[in-house]
C-alpha cells in the first residue's frame, strides 16, 4: 500500500484556516494550495495505478476532506488582518482520566448487581471532568475545538458518555463483547490468559488487539457501540485470533453503514462545533426550523439548540444530541448549490429524532424505528431530497 507524506498535515492546515476564516488577500493562495495538493495526490496515485480511495485510512480521509471543500464558497474574514498562530491546547493527565473511566466501565460490567449506583457515580464524574476541560479552554479564550488531537479525541469521547443514552449503549456493547471474548478464549482454551479486557473508546483505528501471557486486551472504536452481536464477534476474532477475509469484509461493510457514521459524527461534533450559531453563509437554521415546525409539527415542537458544524462531511449530514437538545448540521449543506428543500429535509430528519426516542432491542438502541421511517416519508420532497443526498455522498 502506497503512503504519501503530508496529506494529513495539509488537511489540518486547511481545516484551521477554514475555521479561522480566510482573509480576502489570501483567497487565491488558499485555493491554489488546495488544488495543487489534490493534483499531487492524484498524480502520485495515478502513477501507482491506484485511486485515492485505496490510500491508508488517515490519508484517504484527509484527501476526501480536501476534495469536498467548496472553493467557490470559502469563509472569508471581514478584513485582511494578519493570521494569528494558535497553539493547540494539551491537557495534562488526560490519558489517566481516560483509564479511570475505562476502569469504572469494566467494574460496572463485572458487577451488574451494583450497576445503578455505579452508573450514577460515573455519570457525575464524567460531567465534572468535562466541565473542568471546558473551563480550561474558556480560561484560554478557546473552545475544545482547539485541543490537540489526543486531548480532543478523549474529551469528545467523555462528552459523548455524559449522555445517559450513550453511556447505556457503551455499557451494553462492552458487556456483550466482553462475554463473547470470554466464551471464545476461555471456553475454547485457545489462550489460557488470566484476564480478558475489552474497551470501547475513541480511537483512529477500527480495532486493536494483543494477547500476552497474563492478559488479552482489545480496544474497539467507539463507533461500534450500535453493532450487532455478529459484528462484535467478528471484531473479537480479528482482535484476538488474527485476520480472516470474511470477518474483515463484514467489519469494513459495517464501517460504511449509517449506524457507524452516526456515532462518528456525534463524536466529531462534540469538539468541532466551536460556537452555536444557526446562521450559515446561505441558510439560517432558525428560519428553517420555524417553517418545518409549522408544516410538520403543528408549531408545537419546542425549538432545540441549532448549530452548523465546522466539519465537512460526505456521508452523514446531521445529528441530534438528546442530552443537550441540540441539532447540528454539517456545513457541507450550507452552500448555494444545495437546494433549500434538501437542508430542510436533513433538519426535519434530526427533529424526528427529538420526537422519537428510539427503542432498545436485544441490548441495542434502534433510533430508526418503523414509526420514525413512516414519519420521515411524510416530507413533501422525500424522494428528491433522499436522492440528492445520495448523489452528494457519492461525490
Amino acid at each position: 500500500m502506497i503512503r504519501i507524506q503530508g496529506i494529513v498535515k495539509a488537511a489540518q492546515i486547511a481545516r484551521s484556516q477554514l475555521q479561522a476564516g480566510i482573509p480576502p488577500s489570501r483567497l487565491l493562495s488558499f485555493q491554489a494550495f488546495i488544488q495543487e495538493t489534490l493534483g499531487k495526490i492524484e498524480e502520485i496515485c495515478a502513477n501507482a495505478n491506484m485511486s485515492p480511495a485505496q490510500l491508508p485510512t488517515p490519508s484517504r480521509k484527509a484527501y476526501e476532506f480536501l476534495a469536498q471543500i467548496d472553493l467557490a464558497n470559502l469563509p472569508v474574514t471581514s478584513q485582511n488582518s494578519p493570521a494569528v498562530s494558535v497553539q493547540p491546547i494539551r491537557l495534562k493527565n488526560i490519558r489517566n482520566q481516560q483509564q479511570q473511566v475505562l476502569g469504572a466501565v469494566a467494574s460496572i460490567v463485572a458487577n451488574p448487581q451494583n450497576s445503578h449506583s455505579q452508573k450514577q457515580q460515573l455519570l457525575k464524574s464524567l460531567q465534572e471532568t468535562v466541565a473542568t476541560i471546558e473551563g480550561i479552554c474558556t480560561q484560554q479564550n478557546a473552545t475544545p475545538a482547539l485541543l490537540n488531537k489526543t486531548s480532543r479525541q478523549i474529551y469528545a469521547w467523555m462528552k459523548f458518555l455524559t449522555d445517559s443514552f450513550n453511556l447505556e449503549r457503551h455499557l451494553s456493547a462492552t458487556r456483550r463483547t466482553q462475554k463473547l471474548a470470554e466464551e471464545m478464549l476461555w471456553s475454547q482454551m485457545q489462550h489460557p490468559c488470566k484476564t480478558i479486557a475489552v474497551e470501547f473508546t475513541n480511537i483512529t483505528h477500527l480495532y486493536k488487539g494483543k494477547i500476552g501471557p497474563l492478559e488479552a486486551k482489545a480496544q474497539i472504536n467507539a463507533a461500534f457501540v450500535n453493532a450487532t452481536d455478529e459484528i462484535l464477534a467478528a471484531l473479537v476474532r480479528l482482535a484476538f485470533l488474527g485476520k480472516n477475509q470474511e470477518d474483515s469484509q463484514a467489519i469494513k461493510k459495517y464501517a460504511l453503514s449509517e449506524e457507524y457514521s452516526e456515532v462518528v459524527l456525534e463524536l466529531d461534533v462534540m469538539a468541532d462545533t466551536e460556537a452555536e450559531n444557526p446562521q450559515g453563509k446561505c441558510y439560517n437554521l432558525d428560519r428553517l426550523f420555524h417553517t418545518i415546525n409549522r408544516e410538520y409539527f403543528g408549531g408545537k415542537m419546542v425549538k432545540p439548540r441549532l448549530s452548523w458544524n465546522r466539519s465537512f462531511t460526505t456521508r452523514k449530514f446531521g445529528h441530534y444530541e438528546r442530552g443537550r437538545d441540540r441539532v447540528v448540521l454539517s456545513i457541507s449543506l450550507d452552500s448555494d448549490r444545495v437546494p433549500q428543500y434538501v437542508v430542510e429535509f436533513v433538519l426535519y430528519h434530526e427533529l424526528l429524532h427529538k420526537q422519537h426516542e428510539g427503542k432498545w432491542v436485544n441490548g441495542r438502541l434502534n433510533v430508526h424505528t418503523p414509526e420514525f421511517r413512516q414519519d420521515e416519508q411524510k416530507f413533501r420532497k422525500y424522494k428528491e431530497a433522499d436522492q440528492w443526498l445520495t448523489n452528494l455522498a457519492s461525490e
